[in-house]
């Protein structure tokens, strides 16, 4: 059973949702990101989704897109973010790691090398946005024997018969995208998200979390009375960025809100 499993049953027994927060590796400088993952999972991280710097994400929105450029500004690189994830294993051997990114610096690498050293780093998953399960048989199957999971996003524009094709794919859980739009975006609409969550438990028995649109304790609470998961990324994200000149302040600050993310989830 793979880490993401474990959690996620962990969690089913508890009667807990979890809480998915994203950061960018290498964001506002390299030295941070580990020390900050500690203490996201203090503050009541399930699983941790670190983001790989790219030059050009195109499914992200602008504070996600700085958080990148801020990265690429100390020459932070794939290899530099499996070393990352290689120093939070010497002391956190249970909470998932999920990377998220796009495909070009993995075909950089190569599939089956990149499959390998992240599994060997300690990797649990990888969400590549750019590539769909029609492109991408041969990630899959690297992914696959390394005991990786592929993690896929579904849209609310996503079909009945696109959930079945992307489901079938798709092992750890699904990202379904709250909103129409890049990451950071508003206008959630709980009633809509509830009713193709429940579309998409139909097509499969994996856990559905939700991202893109939580903001706030109360959001996240709202959120996970109708999900498996609760993913927040530019509420986290744009604080780094307003403490990027006092790098110290940032784990406190970034710990605070996903406590207070954590504790209105388990009042729910």
């Amino acid at each position: 059973m793979s880490r993401i499993e474990t959690k996620f049953q962990q969690l089913r027994e508890a009667g807990r949702k979890a809480l998915i927060p994203f950061i960018t590796a290498g964001d506002p400088g390299p030295g941070i990101t580990v020390p900050l993952m500690h203490e996201l999972v203090r503050s009541g991280a399930s699983l941790l989704e670190l983001g790989v710097p790219f030059s050009d994400p195109m499914a992200d929105g602008p504070v996600i897109q700085r958080a990148s450029e801020r990265a690429l500004e100390h020459q932070v690189s794939l290899h530099d973010v499996l070393d990352m994830v290689a120093e939070f294993r010497q002391q956190d051997q249970q909470t998932p790691v999920v990377l998220m990114g796009y495909l070009n610096p993995i075909e950089i690498m190569g599939y089956a090398a990149f499959a390998e050293a992240a599994a060997k780093a300690g990797v649990d998953g990888a969400l590549v946005v750019d590539i769909p399960p029609e492109e991408g048989e041969e990630l899959l199957q690297a992914l696959r024997q390394q005991q990786l999971d592929q993690i896929y996003l579904l849209a609310p524009t996503s079909t009945a018969e696109r959930i079945s094709k992307v489901t079938a794919a798709a092992s750890g859980f699904v990202y379904y995208v709250a909103i129409k739009g890049v990451t950071g975006a508003s206008h959630l609409d709980l009633d809509s998200v509830a009713e193709k969550i429940g579309e998409i438990r139909t097509a499969t028995d994996l856990p559905v979390g939700v991202g893109f649109g939580i903001k706030d304790a109360e959001t996240a609470a709202a959120m996970s009375r109708i999900a498996d998961a609760v993913v927040v990324g530019s509420a986290l994200v744009s604080r780094v960025e307003a403490l990027a000149d006092t790098p110290k302040a940032i784990a406190p600050a970034l710990g605070s809100l996903l406590s207070e993310m954590r504790a209105a989830m388990d009042r729910a």
